[in-house]
């Protein structure tokens, strides 16, 4: 099986050593994630004016009990805020590292990368939360967990699957479905993969 991608493909193999090293590059999420990063950085210098301010008021020892209460309710806020904000600008500019899959003799390691900030609306919070806060993925896939290597047809396209122990990983979610094809060939020839089952 040729280690080539198909033609057009953002797909590249490398070598890592003696081994194969495929790499899939997350999608680059767009303009939209710079200006988010440029305003986030904007509103935390208006936000530094306010912390600092009601920071010098509560010291002061001047202020009412109630005006107290509220300013350091206030201040807990508004410092919520200001850690979610560096949190945003830090996702915004962070550059993305790109999924990658190393064939070794006896397996893959794989490695799900980190995607760039990607500013979607319309999803449940569940996805909208999966997005803001990805997890990286490491696995070593030995020939068990290829057993379980899947292309799945969904309403979607098709989905590039494989199961590290109760862990479902998505592969080549950037990639395009002659690219998953692709993969998917060349995972199952590669380690002899035998052919999913029959769906009844």
């Amino acid at each position: 099986m040729s280690l080539e991608p198909p033609r057009g493909s953002r797909i590249s193999v490398t070598t890592e050593g003696v081994n194969p090293l495929i790499v899939v590059p997350h999608e680059s999420g767009g303009l939209l994630r710079y200006f988010v990063g440029l305003f986030v950085l904007a509103w935390l210098g208006g936000w530094t004016v306010g912390f600092v301010s009601v920071v010098r008021t509560l010291s002061s020892g001047g202020t009412p009990s109630g005006a107290y209460a509220f300013l350091v309710f206030w201040l807990a806020a508004w410092t919520l805020g200001g850690i979610w904000a560096v949190y945003l600008a830090y996702r915004a500019f962070r550059p993305s590292v790109p999924e990658s899959l190393k064939l070794m003799p006896h397996g893959v390691t794989y490695d799900s990368g980190v995607p760039p900030l990607q500013m979607y609306f319309g999803y449940t919070s569940n996805k909208a939360w999966k997005l803001m806060f990805p997890k990286r993925a490491r696995v070593d896939l030995d020939r068990r967990n290829l057993q379980s290597l899947r292309l799945r047809e969904t309403n979607d396209g098709n989905r590039l699957t494989v199961d590290a122990d109760a862990l479902r990983l998505d592969i080549a979610q950037s990639a395009s479905e002659i690219e998953r094809e692709w993969l998917y060939e060349l995972l199952s020839k590669r380690y002899s993969l035998p052919p999913p089952p029959l769906k009844r």
